[in-house]
């Protein structure tokens, strides 16, 4: 059994159990396997005849996959969750776990480009069998859409500054390497650099991995997966990924109107659990500070008699 605190240190791991409620035969789902470090806490719990899919479209994280046969890795992005465990006749679940972002082995690894630390390619795409490179999706995307991109993915104040120049850049040369978009971005900081930065790439990396796209799907088809009385429990760590999800399980839509029935009461699939998002202790957030924009919300699947107020 490999060593996950080496490859991502497990984010709120005794909360997140607790928000799943396991059963001992149930039917787990975690849906950002990374280092497996959140499954191997869920099979401790689990007898003989529980199960857990983990998902992870990474390649890299074949690596970490326990040596259990209760567990099973999926390497797809979370977006087709509902398709897979159909495949599998895993319907429904008992739980859902997804902790969102960047894991520490994929910022550590330079060649992954996700990191301003390195002067390496510029990838940034979480499943390296598909789809562009963040340097191709730089060299490709209009003005525009690069104007979208950082002031809704990395809330970047000089947004069109910023897209114009790299419009006027790639004229002359590609952007091939993070330490080229540094060196571009570093002439137009606004405010803190590293924060700046920090928004830039994360920009470009969601635009590149179309994450908030996924979640959304995701969180669709997790409530459908779901057995009555299941648990969904979601880690965010910034606001742009806790805002759909708080409002989908506030409502299960993603606009603020929830759906309603004939009378005027809100139709519902899930309820949240507790009213207000989890964060990290403070013995936590001095061993793993990477804990400290953390926000775990937890949400119930109700009955077919439940579903409204």
């Amino acid at each position: 059994m490999k060593n996950d605190h080496a490859y991502h240190a497990p984010v709120l791991l005794h909360e997140a159990l607790e928000g799943l409620n396991i059963q001992s035969a149930g039917t787990y789902v975690d849906a950002t396997f990374g280092g497996g470090g959140h499954s191997r806490a869920i099979l401790e719990r689990l007898g003989p005849q529980g199960r857990v899919f983990g998902w992870d479209q990474d390649p890299d994280a074949a690596a970490q996959v326990p040596d259990d046969p209760r567990f099973c890795l999926i390497p797809e992005n979370f977006r087709h969750l509902q398709r897979f465990l159909r495949l599998h006749a895993a319907l429904p679940v008992q739980g859902i776990l997804a902790d969102l972002g960047v894991s520490s082995h994929q910022i550590d690894t330079a060649a992954r480009g996700f990191s301003t630390r390195f002067d390496a390619p510029l990838d940034m795409r979480m499943d390296t069998r598909a789809g562009v490179t963040a340097a191709q999706w730089l060299e490709q995307v209009s003005e525009e859409m690069l104007v979208q991109a950082f002031s809704r993915y990395g809330e970047v104040r000089n947004s069109k500054r910023l897209a114009a120049s790299v419009v006027l850049a790639r004229r002359e040369a590609p952007l091939r390497t993070t330490g080229d978009l540094v060196r571009l971005a570093d002439t137009l900081v606004v405010g803190q650099r590293n924060k700046y930065l920090a928004q830039v790439f994360q920009a470009i990396r969601m635009a590149v991995n179309d994450e908030l796209g996924a979640l959304e799907e995701f969180l669709v088809q997790a409530e459908q997966c779901l057995a009555p009385g299941g648990r969904l429990v979601v880690i965010t760590y910034h606001s742009l990924e806790d805002r759909p999800v708080k409002q989908f399980l506030l409502h299960g839509r993603f606009d603020r109107e929830p759906e309603k029935d004939f009378y005027g009461n809100p139709i519902r699939g899930m309820v949240p659990v507790g009213r207000k998002p989890i964060t990290a202790s403070d013995d936590e957030l001095r061993a793993n500070p990477r804990a400290r924009s953390a926000k775990m919300r937890i949400a119930e699947r109700l009955g077919a008699t439940e579903n409204q107020d």
